[in-house]
C-alpha cells in the first residue's frame, strides 16, 4: 500500500515517454493526451499519499524525476518542434530530419526546469502556492502553442516563423520557472468561498474557455494566469511601500 503513491509518479514518467515518443511521429494530439494523462497522475499521487498518510523522501525526489520527463524535456522537445515547423513548414516529421542546432536553444527551457524542481526540493515556502510558474502549468502553455498551431491559426503561423521571437518566449518562460513571483495553486483545503475565491473565479472561467474553444484555449488561459499572478505581486508589493 504505501507504493501506491510512487507506481503513480511513475505513471507520470512513463506517460511523459510516451508523450515524447508521440511528437516524434508527429502525432501532435496524442503528444496532448498523453501529457493530459501524466497531469492527472501527477495530481493523484499527492491524493493516493494524503490518503494512505505516507510519504517519504524517495517519493519527493520521484515526483521531480517524473515532472522533469514530463514537464521539463516534453515542453523543451514541443519547443524545438515548432521552431523547425516555424522554418520548413513543409516538414511532415521535423524529428526525423536530423538535428537542426538553431532549434535546440528550445531545450533551455528544460534545464530551467530542472532547476526549479531541485529548488522546490528545498523550499518549504512552497506549501500553499508557487514560487515562479509551475512546471505543469508551462507546459500547458507550450503545449497550447503546438494546439494552436495544429489549429492553424494564422496569426500564430506567423510568429513561429521569427526565430527571435520565439527564442524570447523560451527565455521569458525560463525567467518565470525561476523567478520570486508567488502564484496561487489550485490546492484546495477545503470547499468554502472565503480564502478559495480566486481560485474558483478562475477555475470557473477556464472551463468555459476551454468548453468554447477547446484545445485552443490553452495558452491564453495560462497566459491570463501569468498576468494575473505577475499584477497581484507587483501590486501587493506597492501597497506594502
Amino acid at each position: 500500500m504505501k507504493q501506491i503513491p510512487n507506481l503513480i509518479t511513475l505513471v507520470n514518467l512513463l506517460c511523459g515517454c510516451a508523450a515524447l515518443l508521440s511528437l516524434f511521429q508527429g502525432w501532435y494530439f496524442a503528444t496532448a493526451g498523453w501529457l493530459a494523462a501524466a497531469a492527472l497522475a501527477d495530481f493523484a499521487d499527492g491524493l493516493a499519499a494524503r490518503a494512505l498518510k505516507v510519504s517519504s523522501p524517495v517519493g519527493k525526489e520521484l515526483d521531480s524525476l517524473a515532472d522533469l520527463i514530463s514537464f521539463g524535456l516534453v515542453p523543451g522537445a514541443i519547443l524545438y518542434t515548432l521552431l523547425v515547423l516555424g522554418a520548413h513548414p513543409d516538414f511532415s516529421n521535423p524529428m526525423q530530419d536530423g538535428i537542426h542546432w538553431f532549434a535546440f536553444p528550445a531545450f533551455v527551457l528544460t534545464g530551467a526546469s530542472a532547476l526549479r524542481l531541485a529548488r522546490f526540493n528545498l523550499d518549504e515556502r512552497q506549501t500553499e502556492g508557487f514560487i515562479g510558474l509551475a512546471t505543469p502549468a508551462c507546459t500547458i502553455l507550450v503545449l497550447g502553442l503546438l494546439m494552436l498551431y495544429c489549429a492553424e491559426i494564422p496569426f500564430f503561423l506567423e510568429v513561429i516563423e521569427q526565430k527571435f521571437v520565439m527564442y524570447a518566449l523560451i527565455l521569458a518562460l525560463s525567467w518565470l520557472l525561476l523567478a520570486e513571483i508567488p502564484m496561487f495553486s489550485f490546492k484546495f483545503k477545503h470547499l468554502r468561498w472565503e480564502g478559495n475565491a480566486l481560485r474558483i473565479i478562475f477555475a470557473a472561467a477556464a472551463l468555459v474557455f476551454l468548453l468554447i474553444w477547446r484545445e485552443v484555449a490553452l495558452a491564453p488561459i495560462v497566459l491570463i494566469y501569468i498576468i494575473t499572478n505577475i499584477v497581484r505581486h507587483f501590486t501587493t508589493n506597492r501597497s506594502l511601500r
